[in-house]
């Protein structure tokens, strides 16, 4: 029994010993590396966002969101009698509202209305005062995603059934982390969508070498270590800047049982396929994954062309306007005022 307890107390002690240098060490990580992680973390990348002209025959209009601001959006109405369903667009950072005609235009052609909306601080939405939005998805582009749905509910042309969502890159992270919360959103459309702990991992991992006093040793640590690190950062960064990052990860996985389109594109060097495939598999059933070959990131729907244009009219003409349950399912007659 001596021995016995000789050993449990030489394993008590260790354990003690491990889990107070364990602490020192993520203690001198935050210290030393947090402050760096954010600084690069607020970092513009720099690439071609496309903007697009006004559409005279678009309906504008102004709508609230929550915390007090006026968002601005216009409604597309389909040229055909018959509308088979209603999308909301959401842009990618830095784009206005009127970029959404070089994504839905076959959509437009086919029978489906289209929302598409600013989010605050870009266009001709109302700024909030001490926010400067990133281009990572906060809170706050969530609630604007789930003020256009409440704006579109409240039309007297509400489609009863729901509606879809088509967003590009953080414009389709904010649409899937609201369609997680918001059950009026029947199927999900995305490009170039990103999670944020996922995509900063990876470059975590590749540039510690330029930071740190031992890149070797860094190299063997665990994946989890650079998550916490990471999580370290933005609950800083979330101080700092008043908002929240929420978890697309945890997110993509409440899409099912409804319908989720992921397109990506396989150059993208800013977020790569395989990270994307990695968010994919999170997702449950139905989806789909398509790596459009060649096409750098927001560049599938300029590569692929008319079969882009198709994919995405495909997937909306089966997830939304097909499955006709209930008389609800039908294509509308929308008189226009």
């Amino acid at each position: 029994m001596d021995w016995l307890d000789i050993l449990l107390s030489a394993a008590l002690w260790l354990t003690l010993v491990l889990t107070a240098a364990f602490s020192l060490f993520m203690l001198w990580v935050f210290l030393r590396y947090v402050g760096i992680i954010v600084r690069i973390f607020q970092e513009k990348p720099i690439f071609i966002i496309p903007r697009g002209d006004p559409i005279p025959e678009a309906e504008d209009v102004m709508f609230p969101t929550t915390d007090g601001l006026r968002l601005a959006g216009s409604y597309l109405h389909t040229p055909c009698e018959r509308r088979l369903g209603v999308v909301l667009f959401g842009t990618e950072y830095g784009s206005n509202r009127w970029s959404c005609l070089q994504y839905c235009r076959q959509l437009l052609e086919e029978g489906f209305d289209i929302f598409t909306f600013e989010f605050r601080n870009c266009g001709d939405s109302e700024c909030l005062p001490d926010y400067e939005p990133l281009q990572w998805v906060t809170n706050y582009e969530v609630e604007d995603v789930l003020a256009a749905v409440r704006y579109l509910k409240s039309r007297p042309d509400v489609d009863p059934r729901g509606i879809g969502f088509f967003g590009v890159s953080r414009g389709g992270g904010a649409g899937i982390i609201a369609a997680a919360q918001e059950p009026f959103i029947r199927c999900v459309a995305t490009d170039g969508a990103f999670a944020t702990i996922s995509t900063m991992v990876p470059y975590m991992q590749r540039w510690i070498s330029l930071y740190s006093l031992f890149p070797n040793a860094y190299r063997i640590l665990p994946r989890w270590i650079y998550v916490l690190a990471a999580e370290m950062a933005l609950w800083r960064l979330a101080r700092q800047r008043r908002c929240r990052f929420p978890s697309l990860e945890r997110a993509i996985s409440k899409i099912a049982p409804r319908s989720l389109l992921m397109i990506h594109g396989g150059a993208d060097n800013y977020i790569r396929p395989e990270w994307a495939q990695q968010l994919f598999e999170r997702a449950g059933e139905p989806k789909e994954l398509w790596i459009v070959p060649h096409a750098k990131h927001n560049q599938a729907v300029q590569v692929a062309g008319k079969q882009y244009q198709e994919r995405i009219a495909h997937f909306f003409r089966t997830h939304l306007a097909g499955g006709r349950r209930t008389r609800l399912d039908r294509p509308q007659i929308v008189k226009r005022s």
